[in-house]
């Protein structure tokens, strides 16, 4: 049961959001041509794109949003978190732990400096330091054709040789 619900969590919470990547749809179906018929015909032909786009933003992005409290794009804060006249009011009654979003928004620090080694034939390390003075480390340790990424002692991905080899392959 726990894991069933720790594995619904984040779909079922993505089902409300800024939906910004089909926000982004419409707004180029609206710039296509100046008639509203024709903006209509327009709609009908994106209707597949917007079937991926709802998906796109109910599973992801919209579920990121819920998770860490702000749009990842634009960083518009959660609809969730406005601030409005409510019917029942319940957050002074609780831990401030479950006020707010339980994970810090993702955010792009702009780096200073890094440095990349190589720990042995298997592991290699970066480090990272930000104009902010902190720094990130990460590692990627590879165990046969499984690569696995940790950010700071935290694991955050495990591939393959092969799928990386496809992401990073050109075509000509």
């Amino acid at each position: 049961m726990v894991v069933a619900v720790a594995l619904s969590a984040p779909i079922l919470s993505g089902c409300v959001g800024s939906n910004f990547v089909t926000k982004k749809v419409m707004e180029f179906n609206v710039k296509v041509v100046d008639n509203r018929y024709a903006r209509g015909g327009v709609n009908f032909l994106l209707a597949p794109v917007y079937g991926f786009t709802t998906l796109a933003d109910y599973f992801v992005v919209n579920s990121i949003e819920f998770w860490t409290g702000k749009n990842p794009y634009d960083g518009t804060p959660h609809i969730f978190d406005s601030k409005v006249d409510t019917y029942i009011d319940i957050n002074g009654d609780l831990d401030p732990s479950l006020t707010d979003a339980p994970i810090d928004p993702i955010s792009y620090k702009q780096v200073e400096e890094s440095q990349l080694r190589s720990i042995d034939e298997n592991t290699i390390e970066m480090t990272v330091t930000y104009i902010d003075g902190t720094s990130s480390v990460l590692v990627g340790e590879k165990m046969g054709s499984d690569i696995t990424f940790i950010v700071d002692g935290e694991v955050v991905s495990t591939t393959n040789m092969a799928a990386l080899s496809s992401a990073f392959t050109i075509e000509s």
